[in-house]
């Protein structure tokens, strides 16, 4: 199996777990943050809605742009979130051994700020949103809503008797 197999495969396999997550959100709660310096809850979905916007941009162009725009309400949100991930492991397995290779770029406000192989990228913004995910995790039980089961059971779910 090659690295850009496996990216493909665990992509595949968050997938769900990133909606069990999103879709438990109480969407009268996304103001949510338990600290002043921490995001909101909405911040952190459209930070993970824009990363794969900006995936599919790096593995088709070479460029991957976050734009600073407002989020759109939660129902929006979790359709593009959707509808992207699909799109981008749809465009990552077209991707060839030289594609995965080759250099993209992270570009925020018009500036070049990352450049790294593809490969390397996407894994990254992966990763990172990984790390938002455990965020809005933690984010769930303070706003009133259930953790879903992630990589084992949760609390929050009842076990199979």
């Amino acid at each position: 199996m090659t690295n850009r197999e496996f990216y493909l495969q665990r992509r595949e396999a968050e997938f769900p777990v990133f909606m069990s997550v999103l879709n438990a959100l109480p969407p009268d709660q996304l103001s949510y943050r338990p600290h002043e310096r921490s995001p909101s809850a909405e911040q952190i979905v459209w930070t993970l809605t824009r990363e794969l916007k900006a995936c599919i941009g790096a593995a088709k162009d070479g460029k991957a742009e976050m734009e600073n725009i407002p989020p759109p309400p939660l129902a929006e949100m979790l359709a593009m979130y959707e509808r992207w991930s699909k799109q981008l492991i749809d465009v990552v397995s077209k991707v060839d051994d030289e594609g995965w290779d080759r250099k993209a770029q992270g570009i925020y406000q018009g500036r070049v700020v990352m450049e790294q192989p593809l490969g390397i990228f996407l894994w990254f913004i992966l990763f990172d949103a990984i790390h938002h995910r455990g965020q809005l995790t933690a984010y769930l039980r303070p706003m009133g809503g259930k953790v879903p089961s992630i990589y084992g059971p949760s609390a929050d779910e009842k076990s199979p008797s």
